[in-house]
């Protein structure tokens, strides 16, 4: 299947890309959103300060916790919401300077797929995905032309005669992602959209939102509350909290140095990154005679596949316990976390912290334990 070129929206709010952002489909400019007081509670401060950029043909995640902000910020973009201040440009469009019928037409170069389907229980599968096009007048040839082969690109082909009671979650979410491709967007928005699946299901939905990124080019932005939606398919990554984005940048690079500690409590579970219980049962904040320090190595770039602690032990003659972690890749690129004890002593510490530093490997004292 392809997709056809769209040329760029226009409006008498378009505006000239700069240098630095001429690549980016989505830009979110110093935007904020409150929503007005109501009698029984004081305004909402929904976002404060939001600069993101969306490269064309990426796939960029913002993860947050309830309340962050992300559902609000994701939906400024198709003009749900408008923003109190700043600006929300959509291929070079400002869409919170649109007019009710221009912004109709932006929306259908924006797809939009839920966390809860939304799809039609009295319509098949076949007129769900037909559903857009039939309410922009498309004419019945050109829609069978176009949903035929959406369903098979989402695999369901055989199931256009279906109705949504008779299809499991992940094919309802399959469903909805050929609707929302239906109208040949630009764009297409995640909010959320795996969350009611479980987690084989997830990844079956996440390797199909990366085939379509990779095979139509299409962007794809979106929001999530799991780590792990972020590491199997996103490029780049925003970390939203109570409104504002406290750290983004390249999923590799905040997955193997977060810098706020609130990416940080997202990776927290992450395999390897958490303490065993035996471990975190034990340790104390202050050293323990005869004791060992508990040490986070996160192993990233040239030397992550090399026998670092060997190394310790043989060139430095320092005894290394290793007590849990994992080796995994991250946008092809290895990445470890080990947690390690160290003899409590500082010489031992020193040497053994400086040669791992030398090698561009991140280390975390974590506390003590007997």
């Amino acid at each position: 299947m392809t997709v056809n070129a769209h040329a760029p929206i226009t409006a008498d709010a378009a505006i000239p890309a700069s240098d630095e952002t001429e690549d980016a489909i989505i830009r979110f400019e110093g935007v904020a959103k409150s929503f007005p007081a109501r009698k029984s509670s004081a305004a909402v401060h929904a976002l404060a300060g939001i600069d993101l950029a969306v490269p064309r043909s990426s796939v960029v995640g913002v993860i947050g916790r309830s309340g962050a902000g992300k559902s609000t910020l994701i939906r400024l973009v198709n003009g749900l919401e408008k923003p109190t201040a700043g600006r929300v440009i959509v291929d070079g469009t400002d869409v919170a300077g649109l007019g009710e019928g221009a912004l109709r037409s932006v929306r259908r170069s924006i797809g939009m797929v839920f966390q809860h389907f939304n799809l039609l229980s009295s319509r098949t599968v076949f007129d769900n995905v037909a559903l857009p096009l039939e309410i922009a007048g498309t004419d019945a040839a050109t829609i069978k032309a176009r949903v035929t082969p959406l369903l098979d690109l989402v695999g369901l082909a055989d199931k256009r005669g279906r109705y949504p009671a008779e299809l499991s979650g992940g094919q309802k979410q399959r469903v909805g992602i050929a609707r929302a491709l239906a109208t040949q967007p630009k764009v297409l928005l995640s909010d959320e959209a795996t969350s009611a699946l479980d987690p084989e299901t997830t990844r079956s939905i996440l390797d199909l939102l990366g085939t379509i990124n990779r095979e139509l080019g299409l962007t794809i932005l979106l929001i999530t509350h799991e780590m792990a939606v972020i590491r199997a398919i996103a490029q780049r990554v925003a970390v939203l909290d109570a409104g504002r984005i406290v750290e983004q940048g390249d999923v590799f690079d905040l997955f193997t140095r977060p810098q706020h500690e609130t990416t940080r409590s997202f990776l927290a579970a992450e395999s390897g990154r958490e303490l065993p219980a035996f471990v975190a049962d034990q340790i104390r904040d202050e050293p323990i005679p005869g004791g060992q320090v508990v040490v986070r190595i996160v192993f990233r770039g040239p030397f992550a596949t090399h026998p670092v602690l060997s190394q310790v032990t043989r060139e430095l003659g320092i005894d290394v316990n290793i007590l849990g972690g994992a080796v995994d890749s991250i946008a092809g690129r290895p990445f470890g976390t080990l947690i390690v004890g160290l003899p409590n002593d500082g010489t031992s510490l020193d040497k053994a912290l400086a040669f791992l530093k030398e090698r561009d490997l991140d280390t975390e004292v974590l506390g003590h334990v007997a």
